[in-house]
């Protein structure tokens, strides 16, 4: 018997629809549930052929379990090993690469020293930063100002001037953040994706409060800007190599610009999302579970490397990056 496990935190609608789900199709030698995480001893295989990962991005103790679990055979959705060192300002750069297009972003060191740090740390870093040629050089205010591996809108700051920009950077901490252009779109969208092929677009409006974002298709929408959205969405998830993710976009002048696809965890909660979007997840993420289980094969690692870092171990040092073409 092949054991799905879902390991989840404070959301309470997926969790269980997504077990029902899998439960229901009947699938011989297949079972979901949602996963209990017993005494951890190093090199112990967890029990599961698959476990969807929804916390630990909140809970180291779930990360190493999901990283020891994913060595000794799970197929961890999403890989934990790759989620450990992915952020949002790197994305930009494997984006930018590929051809999608990103807004204009500079990485800024954290306002603050971090903790065991000294003015010493640092002597290597630019000071102080040009500020005037950064301004300039992403287009003028308005700009974004947010952290570069964060998430959950934690800390994002839109600045209209110099000063909004350094009263917001002066309450970062010690956060590294990014400092964006900011994109003035005529639409939005959010898209999940599920094992790079299934995609759902939502049109999205992240200027409403958190549950009214999700807002209904009026289908007027050009299919052409679909159909490049869609292949987009699949292109950064083959890239990255997350089989659960959302990516949003943001038009300009009829161009889709990527704004945020570092979302290996994406709200799927029917009050937020709606009653719609909610049976897509829940459908499609049976599917991509029960594929897996499925492919499953003990005593080796069942885990799905983005293109990037597989032509990377390829291709060996020293090789320049291609862009698709």
């Amino acid at each position: 018997m092949k054991k799905i496990g879902i390991l989840f935190g404070q959301e309470n609608t997926f969790p269980q629809a997504f077990v029902d789900e899998v439960n229901s199709r009947g699938e011989k030698d297949i079972v979901a549930e949602l996963a209990h995480v017993d005494e951890l001893f190093q090199g112990k295989p967890s029990g599961y052929a698959v476990l969807i990962d929804r916390i630990s991005q909140d809970v180291p103790f779930y990360r190493a379990y999901l990283k020891n679990a994913a060595y000794t055979g799970t197929a961890v959705i999403n890989n934990p090993f790759w989620w450990s060192a992915d952020e949002k300002f790197f994305n930009n750069v494997l984006a930018q690469d590929i051809g999608v297009a990103v807004p204009k972003t500079i990485l800024l060191p954290s306002n603050t020293m971090p903790p065991d740090t000294k003015d010493t740390s640092f002597r290597n870093l630019k000071y102080p930063l040009e500020w005037e040629n950064i301004f300039e050089s992403l287009g003028g205010f308005p700009l974004f100002c947010k952290p570069h591996a964060g998430g959950g809108w934690k800390s994002v700051y839109k600045v209209h001037d110099e000063k909004e920009f350094f009263d917001a950077y002066h309450e970062t901490g010690d956060l590294v953040m990014m400092l964006q252009e900011a994109i003035e779109f005529e639409s939005y969208f959010r898209c999940y994706c599920l094992g790079t092929k299934w995609v759902h677009i939502m049109p999205y409006e992240p200027r409403n409060p958190h549950h009214l974002r999700y807002v209904k298709d009026e289908g007027t929408t050009d299919p052409a800007l679909l159909k490049t959205i869609e292949e987009q969405v699949r292109l950064l998830n083959e890239a990255l190599g997350y089989d659960f993710n959302t990516v949003e976009f943001a038009v300009r002048d009829g161009v889709p610009y990527a704004i945020d696809f570092c979302n290996p965890a994406p709200d799927a909660d029917i009050h937020s999302v709606g009653e719609i979007n909610f049976a897509w997840i829940v459908k499609h993420a049976a599917d991509l579970a029960i594929e897996r289980a499925k492919a499953h094969k003990e005593g080796q690692m069942n885990l799905r490397w983005g293109t990037a870092i597989q032509r990377s171990v390829k291709e060996g040092f020293g090789t320049n990056s291609r862009k698709k073409k």
